[in-house]
């Protein structure tokens, strides 16, 4: 194998990997962008069963079924 044929071997597969690496870190930053999303989702109803659970304890205990 000649030098020239080496380096455009060389040139192909580097050119090969910066297209993969470009297309990891899209993938990685959209990732990212829906686990933010699931985060804050996850915050907010997190938040709504504390404010249910809250208005939902002061009424006291729970009145026993009608068959008993």
């Amino acid at each position: 194998m000649d030098e020239a044929t080496r380096i455009d071997r060389l040139e192909m597969r580097l050119t090969e990997q910066d297209a993969t690496i470009e297309d990891l870190n899209r993938t990685v930053t959209e990732q990212w962008r829906v686990i933010d999303r699931l985060v804050r989702q996850l915050d907010l109803l997190r938040e709504q069963v504390e404010e249910a659970a809250a208005r939902a304890a002061p009424r006291g205990p729970e009145p026993p079924p009608p068959h008993y």
